[in-house]
C-alpha cells in the first residue's frame, strides 16, 4: 500500500504593503515623539518669552547731570567757559536758530536752548543773546520765547550708573513718538508688520533661496518681531537652529501680545550704536546720542538716518562713516517717498540736507569718573545699587564743568614740572574744589590722568596731613582768649619728651633752626613746628583731636603728641571737609555732591539741602583766618602770587611730611576752597614741600577761574588794634613794627608803647592819601 505524502507550505515573502505599513507605523511613532518634543520645546520657549516680556521692566541706568549754568545780566562766566559748557551739553555750533545750537562772534553769543525738565519745573525753549565782558554776562536779552530775567541751560550729562550688561536707553511710549518714525521703520524693515503672525513665509523663502545659492547666509527675511526676539532672547549667531527658535518665539510673542506692544518694545530695544563699553539701545537714546535732541523733535531726514542705521549701526555710523551713512539715509528717504510718507518735494529737500549729527555725543561714558565715584558713595546712603543701575533715576549734582576743567588742567600741566629724575614720573596728585559758603563739591580730580577710572586718590589715599593740622591747634588755643592771642609769644626752642617706657621724642623745625620766642601768628604763617607742638601740648592733645572731629573728621585720631605734627592720616576729601569749617567761620558744612534726585518722570525723590552746624566760636576762627591770610602774604604760601594776581586776597596753609612723602596745600578765596595733594603711590620720598609741590597745583587752578578775594566779615566780639607784636603792646599806626591785628574783645594788650616821629609819619600818610 503506497505511503501518503504530507504537503508543505513554502514561506511567504513580505509584500510591499507590509513594508509600507511598517514604515508608516515607525514614521507615526517618530512623528508623535517629535510632536511631543516640539510641544515640550514650545512650552519651554513660551515660558521664556512670557517671563521676559510679561510686565517687562527695562533696566534703565541712572543719569548724572552737572549743575545747570544760569545766565542772567551780570552772571559770572568767561567766554571760553561758556562755549565749553555748551559743547559739553551737546549744543552744536551753527546759526543759533535751530534748537540746541549756538552762534559765537567774538564775545557775542546767540543760543537757542532745547528746554529741559528740571526737578522744580519745565524750562521752556528760548533763544537768547548776550555778550561776555570781563568774565561777566552783559547785554542779556531774550530774542524769542517766554520772557525771563534768568534762564538755565540744559545741564550736561556727566555720566551714568549702568547695569552690569552696560545697556543704555531712554524709554519712549508709542503714543509719544513722531508718527513718521514707526511708519518709516515699517516701510523699510517690515511693510506687513500689522498683517503677519510673527514671521513672513514668503520673505523667509526668498532669503533661504538666496542663502542656498550662495552657500552661506547672505540675506535675512526677518520681521520686526523676529528682530525683537533676536535682541531680547537669542544670540546673533547665524545658524539654522537659532533661526528656527527665532521663528517659533516670534509666533509665540505675537500670540500673546498686541502689535503696538511689540512695536513699542522694539523702539526701546533696537541696538543703534556703541559709546565705549556702553550700548546705545532704542530710538530715544539714539536721538540724544547722535543729534543732542529729544526724539519728539526730530526732522524727517534725522528719522531717516536712525531708521537706516538699524541695518548696521557700526557700518552706517554717521560720525565714522559719514558718506556711507548719507547714502543709506537718502535711500530711506526715497523709500519714504515711494510709500507716500513724504511728498516728492519734501523728500528732495531732505536729501539735500547734511546729516546734522552733533560733533560729540551728548551722552557718553562717565566723563569724570573720580567725581562719579564720590556721587555713588553719597547716593549709597539712601539708595540700593540695583535701583541706581536700573530704575532710570535722574541725579542732579553740584559739579561745575568749567571748574572741573580748570582743576584737571592744573594737575595735568603742573605735575610734569615738579620733582626731578625718576621721581617726576612717579608723582601723582589729587585736587578737591568746593564752593566756600555751601560745601558743594564743584570739581574733583583723583589722579594725573583724570579721564581714566582707577584708584581715586581724592577719596581713598589716606596720607599724613603734616602741617595742615596747625590751624586747628592754634584754633584750640585762640578759643581761650584769656590765655592766647595772635601776638602771644610762643617758644621756638627744642625740647625732649620722655615717655614712661623710656622712649624719647624730640621734634624739630623743618629748617633745623630755633628762633627763641616768636608771636603766635608768625609761628603759624611760617609753619614752625616747635611752637605748634608746645601750644598743642599746653591746650591738650585731646582738645585738639576734639576740634578736628568737630570740623568733620569721622575717622579715629591717635591721641599721641606726634599727632600735633600731622601724623594723623586723612584723604583730600576729608581735609576739604575739615577746612570748609575754617572758610565758613566755624560752621561745619557737610560736603555735598547731590542737589536732588528724581525718578525717570521727574518726580522728586530726595532733596539734599544745605546743612550748617556751628562748631567753633566765629571770633576765634576769624583770628585763624587772619593768620592764614598772612601765610599767603608773608609766609610759606607767598609763592602763589607768582601765578595768582596779587590783588586776589587768599588764605591757606602748606603741609609737608617727612622726606616730602606728602605735599599738601589747602586754601580758599571768597568763592572757592581747594585742597591739593602731591605724592607717590608707593609712599616714596619726593623732596617736595607743600610750597614746592601742592601749592603750584593749587595756585595754577586759582589763577584759571574768575573769583573774588577773601574778605572775611568781622564777627561781633572782635576788634582790630594797632600793636607792636614783639613787645605785646598797643601802639600807634605809624610806629615801627606796628601791625593791625584782630583780638577777641577784652584780650587785647592793656599797655601801650609810643614811638618818636609818629606825628611826622601821620602827616606823611595824610598827604600820601590825598594822591591815592
Amino acid at each position: 500500500m503506497p505511503k501518503s505524502k504530507t504537503s508543505r507550505k513554502s514561506p511567504r515573502k513580505p509584500t510591499n504593503t507590509n513594508r509600507t505599513s511598517g514604515f508608516w507605523r515607525l514614521f507615526l511613532r517618530l512623528s508623535l515623539i517629535g510632536l511631543a518634543l516640539l510641544i515640550g520645546w514650545m512650552v519651554y520657549l513660551d515660558a521664556v518669552v512670557t517671563s521676559r516680556f510679561e510686565g517687562r521692566r527695562f533696566e534703565v541706568p541712572s543719569r548724572v547731570y552737572a549743575r545747570p549754568l544760569e545766565l542772567y545780566e551780570g552772571a559770572s562766566v568767561g567766554a571760553g567757559a561758556l562755549q565749553q559748557e555748551l559743547s559739553l551739553s551737546g549744543f552744536r555750533k551753527g546759526d543759533g536758530v535751530a534748537p540746541g545750537s549756538y552762534r559765537r562772534s567774538g564775545s557775542r553769543f546767540v543760543i537757542s536752548t532745547r528746554g529741559f525738565r528740571f526737578p522744580d519745573g519745565e524750562e521752556p525753549r528760548r533763544r537768547v543773546a548776550l555778550t561776555i565782558r570781563d568774565d561777566q554776562v552783559d547785554d542779556f536779552r531774550i530774542v524769542s520765547g517766554e520772557s525771563s530775567p534768568i534762564i538755565r541751560l540744559e545741564p550736561a550729562q556727566i555720566g551714568g550708573i549702568y547695569p552690569t550688561h552696560r545697556e543704555d536707553r531712554i524709554l519712549v511710549q508709542l503714543q509719544n513718538v513722531p508718527k513718521l518714525l514707526p511708519a518709516t521703520l515699517m516701510a523699510v524693515e517690515d511693510r506687513n508688520f500689522y498683517h503677519h503672525f510673527g514671521i513672513a513665509p514668503l520673505s523667509i523663502a526668498r532669503a533661504m533661496l538666496a542663502n542656498l545659492r550662495a552657500g552661506e547666509i547672505v540675506q535675512g527675511g526677518s520681521t520686526l518681531t523676529q528682530q525683537l526676539v533676536k535682541n531680547l532672547f537669542l544670540t546673533r549667531d547665524q545658524t539654522l537652529l537659532r533661526k528656527a527658535n527665532e521663528a517659533l518665539m516670534s509666533i509665540l510673542l505675537e500670540w500673546h501680545y498686541d502689535k503696538d506692544d511689540i512695536l513699542e518694545t522694539y523702539l526701546n530695544e533696537v541696538y543703534l550704536g556703541q559709546a565705549g563699553t556702553r550700548s546705545i539701545n532704542g530710538f530715544g537714546l539714539a536721538s540724544q546720542f547722535y543729534f543732542g535732541e529729544s526724539l519728539k523733535n526730530l526732522k524727517p531726514h534725522q528719522i531717516a538716518l536712525l531708521v537706516g542705521m538699524v541695518k548696521g549701526p557700526s557700518y552706517y555710523n554717521p560720525r565714522r562713516n559719514p558718506d556711507r551713512a548719507l547714502k543709506r539715509r537718502n535711500l530711506v528717504l526715497s523709500e519714504m517717498e515711494k510709500t507716500g510718507l513724504l511728498s516728492a518735494s519734501e523728500a528732495a529737500h531732505a536729501r539735500g540736507l547734511p546729516l546734522g549729527v552733533s560733533e560729540k555725543p551728548s551722552y557718553s561714558e562717565n566723563r569724570y569718573p573720580a567725581y562719579i565715584d564720590l556721587v555713588r558713595r553719597h547716593l549709597a546712603r539712601d539708595y540700593r545699587e540695583e535701583d541706581l543701575s536700573s530704575a532710570g533715576l535722574r541725579i542732579f549734582t553740584t559739579l561745575n564743568p568749567a571748574i572741573q576743567a580748570a582743576a584737571e588742567h592744573s594737575v595735568r600741566e603742573t605735575l610734569p614740572r615738579l620733582g626731578h629724575g625718576d621721581v617726576r614720573g612717579k608723582l601723582e596728585s589729587a585736587l578737591v574744589v568746593t564752593a566756600k559758603d555751601t560745601g558743594e563739591v564743584l570739581a574733583l580730580v583723583g589722579g594725573k590722568k583724570p579721564e581714566f577710572a582707577g584708584f581715586n586718590r581724592a577719596l581713598d589715599a589716606r596720607r599724613p596731613i603734616g602741617s595742615l593740622i596747625k590751624p586747628f591747634i592754634y584754633l584750640s588755643a585762640l578759643s581761650q582768649p584769656d590765655r592766647y592771642t595772635l601776638i602771644s609769644p610762643v617758644k621756638d626752642q627744642s625740647f625732649v619728651l620722655e615717655f614712661d617706657d623710656g622712649r624719647r621724642w624730640e621734634p624739630k623745625d623743618y629748617d633745623r633752626k630755633e628762633r627763641g620766642e616768636v608771636p603766635l601768628h608768625q609761628a603759624l604763617a611760617h609753619s614752625y613746628n616747635l611752637p605748634a607742638v608746645r601750644v598743642g601740648l599746653d591746650v591738650g592733645v585731646d582738645v585738639v583731636a576734639q576740634t578736628l572731629q568737630d570740623f568733620g573728621v569721622t575717622s579715629s585720631i591717635s591721641r599721641y603728641p606726634a599727632m600735633l605734627l600731622g601724623s594723623v592720616s586723612m584723604t583730600p576729601v576729608t581735609v576739604a571737609q575739615m577746612y570748609q569749617g575754617l572758610a565758613t567761620s566755624g560752621f561745619n558744612t557737610p560736603l555735598r555732591t547731590i542737589r536732588e534726585v528724581t525718578d525717570a518722570h521727574g518726580k522728586a525723590l530726595s532733596r539734599y539741602p544745605l546743612e550748617v552746624d556751628q562748631v567753633a566760636d566765629p571770633s576765634a576762627v576769624h583770628l585763624v583766618q587772619y593768620a592764614m591770610q598772612e601765610v599767603m602774604q608773608e609766609g610759606t604760601g607767598q609763592s602763589a602770587y607768582y601765578t595768582v594776581p596779587k590783588s586776589l586776597s587768599l588764605a591757606g596753609k602748606t603741609g609737608t611730611t617727612d622726606d616730602g612723602r606728602d605735599s599738601w596745600f589747602a586754601g580758599f578765596s571768597g568763592d572757592y576752597l581747594a585742597v591739593a595733594w602731591v605724592g607717590r603711590d608707593d609712599n616714596g620720598p619726593t623732596s617736595l614741600t607743600g610750597a614746592s609741590g601742592a601749592l603750584p597745583v593749587w595756585s595754577r587752578f586759582m589763577a584759571k577761574v574768575p573769583q573774588h578775594g577773601f574778605a572775611p566779615v568781622v564777627p561781633d566780639g572782635v576788634g582790630y588794634h594797632w600793636v607792636n607784636d614783639q613787645r605785646q603792646a598797643l601802639t600807634d599806626e605809624y610806629c615801627e613794627n606796628a601791625r593791625y591785628v584782630p583780638f577777641i574783645t577784652g584780650s587785647e594788650p592793656d599797655r601801650e608803647v609810643s614811638c618818636s616821629g609818629a606825628l611826622q609819619k601821620r602827616i606823611q600818610g595824610w598827604f600820601k592819601g590825598l594822591f591815592e
